[in-house]
């Protein structure tokens, strides 16, 4: 029990360090001072000096020593470091595991669809519409969805995690834009979706492989930017169908452990929906991904792809 207090109480530590990080003094009315600074961003008894607590006490909660701050000092260190949103949510929302005052988020090792969410997939056409795990794994997606993310079909089941297709395919790297917004923003949305499970095996696989494969990704990650993402606009430049900007939704899925329903739209008789319907309606053939594997067509379940492909 103590040792999964203390894992809690780190990752809290790791998340105050890495906002301090992004803190500059002049940012909060203090004076940068001459020479280099050994420590990017607010040093330690800086940040303590603004929350009102004591440098020791800080050191000891960013080194996962303290793990029962109170809501006040919590509260303190959020306005020090500037944070708002979903970022000031998920500072208390890792003070509160910390202390084991909350218990962890539900496990979403169960990657199975509903099949009523299946027929919601097919009932949204033409519309995108895919389901995803907690961590971005595709679980399910209707035609036009899987159209709109060509090459992400030729990877195993177990590899289709958006992120991962963002910065480790060739299609992904060229198909939104702009590129580096959009990455920010995944991981930023992986951040906050990893709550109180760190140490998740799908969750864990998937950062090490981006961390070792994607300096790009490395460094966003240890930003620990966090924003849950409800819905938005993403811009496409489609290599089949052509530029276009479509708005999305996203719904969470009850008792699924963390899935969720995502469906894109665009503004009817727009040049953008004229691009979108092209998904569904520019040919009625399977399609041929560019290794010149078909294209599954069901719904939820993806046909079998050959062993040893990445």
């Amino acid at each position: 029990m103590a040792a999964a207090t203390d894992a809690r109480g780190t990752e809290l530590g790791k998340y105050l360090k890495a906002r301090r990080a992004q803190v500059r003094p002049e940012d909060v009315g203090l004076p940068a001072g001459a020479g280099l600074r050994r420590t990017p961003g607010l040093r330690r008894e800086e940040l303590a000096a603004l929350a009102g607590v004591s440098v020791d006490y800080y050191i000891r909660l960013e080194r996962g020593r303290e793990t029962n701050p109170s809501p006040a000092v919590v509260d303190a260190l959020g306005r020090a470091l500037r944070l708002r949103g979903d970022a000031y949510e998920r500072l208390h929302e890792l003070a509160e595991l910390a202390s084991g005052r909350v218990s962890e988020l539900p496990s979403c090792s169960d990657h199975t669809v509903r099949d009523s969410v299946l027929l919601m997939l097919e009932s949204v056409r033409p519309l995108p519409a895919y389901v995803v795990s907690r961590y971005n794994r595709v679980l399910a997606a209707n035609p036009p969805a899987r159209r709109l993310m060509p090459g992400l079909w030729d990877w195993p089941e177990h590899q289709r995690h958006l992120t991962r297709y963002l910065f480790l395919h060739p299609v992904g790297r060229t198909l939104y834009e702009p590129w580096e917004e959009t990455v920010a923003l995944s991981v930023a949305h992986l951040r906050a979706v990893a709550g109180a499970d760190p140490d998740d095996p799908e969750l864990t696989a998937l950062v090490g492989e981006l961390v070792l494969k994607s300096p790009h990704f490395a460094r966003l990650w240890e930003r620990y930017d966090v924003c849950e993402r409800g819905g938005g606009q993403k811009s496409f430049r489609h290599p089949k169908v052509g530029p276009m900007t479509l708005t999305y939704e996203v719904m969470r899925l009850a008792r699924t452990g963390g899935q969720r329903m995502v469906v894109y739209q665009a503004a009817p008789g727009t040049p953008d929906e004229q691009a979108m319907l092209r998904l569904e309606s520019a040919d009625t053939r399977p399609e041929t991904t560019p290794a010149g594997h078909p294209e599954p067509t069901p719904a939820g379940r993806s046909e079998p792809t050959p062993a040893g492909r990445p």
